[in-house]
């Protein structure tokens, strides 16, 4: 049985963006198609009002934009990079080439090859999401992407250090300070200053996120994200304060952020709320955080642990957070989630930023059918196959002739044919040969 101490006013999850923005973005991407350069750039300086000679920076300009950064700012971003390069390389490390023998003489192979080129984009704006330049681009270097462009968009008309020198560290091959729809248009469509690539990556905003889902066939991407989401499990031994804490984290992404509490405590339930609400006045990040909470916030109490996974399994959010006394009983309970913290120590902004797992994770409901970005999302697996053995083509050649014609596939079938007529001399009347002579080879 549920009790439902909050609900939310807007309950839209839905993956499409309003008329407003799909027009929007489709009239910038087909100015760019046509105009290219030209088009990135009276975007660019209509909407960020930035129109720099080259939005390219080159190497000079990084290493001196990189020198005005903190060094302990330029510490944390490389330790958090390392840690996201740690597990990262893990993740490689799981994917294997491999090549067997299924038949005598049949052999079957696969290949995990790289894209050549992938875009990553960095979110700017108020909220520079520094960040995100760990999770796309080392990721990608990770997996063996030989080209990695970076873009970012200028913030009050300068240039974000933070973000160049994480760009830098990554190991991006391109850094452009370039935002918006016509970033990511001008990467996967290519202009005469800017090199298409074959993938776009990172979070961005309600236009940057439909950009990517119109450009999308034309360029892979990552995944179509929506808000950021938030569900907390908790168990009467959660302290309510952290509860309300780690919901107010993610809730500050946006007003649009779901921020969902299931619990098995009323008493915890009713302590959150109480801490939420007199948090919220004091946040410098009010203005997000209050309207998500208002209008997307859930609080649901449940019998036991076992409604309550089930429960958060059906809301299939981005960020699961397991706050009860045996928080790893989760991993064998819950399926569908993007990323799950597991006990009071964990919190989901180290996810967000430093420990190394990606933060590009599934958002409405899609983690029922796919996760986040990761090593493999850069990677083609490819398959190959060889046949040395003559009387292996020849089994077949026969059974393929056979289930080719049971489609109709004539075409199929008579491939298959030819390799039975010259690997075991049986002839077939569409296949002319000498007269006297074996259809096989000479």
């Amino acid at each position: 049985m549920q009790t439902i101490l909050k609900a939310p006013v807007d309950r839209d999850d839905g993956p499409n963006s309003p008329p407003g923005v799909r027009d929007t973005v489709a009239r910038i991407i087909a100015d760019v198609r046509e105009r290219g350069d030209v088009a990135v750039r009276e975007w660019s300086e209509r909407l960020d009002g930035w129109s720099p000679v080259d939005f390219h920076l080159g190497p000079d300009e990084v290493e001196r934009i990189v020198a005005t950064v903190p060094p302990q700012v330029r510490d944390d971003i490389r330790t958090a990079q390392a840690n996201v390069r740690r597990f990262a390389e893990a993740q490689r490390a799981s994917l294997r080439d491999f090549e067997v023998e299924t038949a005598p003489g049949v052999f079957l192979g696969q290949r995990n090859i790289p894209v050549a080129a992938a875009g990553a984009y960095v979110p700017g704006g108020r909220y520079p999401l520094v960040a995100s330049a760990h999770m796309t681009i080392v990721t990608a270097k990770v997996a063996g992407v030989a080209r990695v462009a970076a873009c970012t968009p200028p913030i009050e008309g300068k240039v974000p250090a933070a973000t160049v020198a994480a760009m830098s560290f990554a190991g991006a091959d391109e850094i452009l300070i370039l935002g918006g729809v016509q970033a990511v248009a001008a990467l996967a469509i290519g202009t005469a200053s800017i090199r298409r690539v074959d993938m776009l990556t990172g979070p961005g905003n309600a236009y940057v996120a439909e950009a990517k889902r119109q450009l999308y066939g034309e360029v892979g991407i990552d995944l179509f994200a929506g808000p950021t989401e938030i569900l907390v499990v908790a168990d009467e031994t959660a302290d309510p304060f952290v509860v309300a804490v780690d919901l107010l984290s993610q809730a500050e992404h946006g007003p649009d952020s779901p921020a969902v509490l299931i619990s098995t405590s009323l008493d915890v339930a009713r302590e959150t709320v109480e801490h939420v609400e007199r948090l919220l006045p004091g946040m410098p990040t009010r203005e997000n955080a209050e309207p998500a909470w208002r209008d997307h916030g859930q609080v649901i109490v449940v019998d036991d642990l076992a409604e309550a996974y089930a429960l958060a399994d059906a809301f299939a959010s981005e960020h699961v957070e397991i706050l009860t006394a045996a928080p790893r009983d989760a991993l064998a309970s819950m399926h569908h989630y993007g990323s799950m913290f597991l006990g009071e120590m964990t919190t989901v902004s180290y996810g967000d930023k430093v420990i190394g797992t990606n933060h590009t994770l599934p958002t409405r409901r899609s983690a029922r059918y796919t996760g986040g970005l990761w090593v493999g999302k850069f990677l083609r697996t490819v398959t190959y196959q060889e046949v040395t053995d003559p009387a292996a083509s020849v089994a077949l050649g026969e059974i393929c002739g056979r289930a080719s014609r049971v489609e109709s596939f004539e075409g199929h079938a008579r491939a298959g044919d030819l390799r039975v007529a010259r690997y075991a001399g049986v002839a077939f009347d569409w296949i002319p040969t000498p007269e006297g002579a074996a259809p096989g080879r000479d």
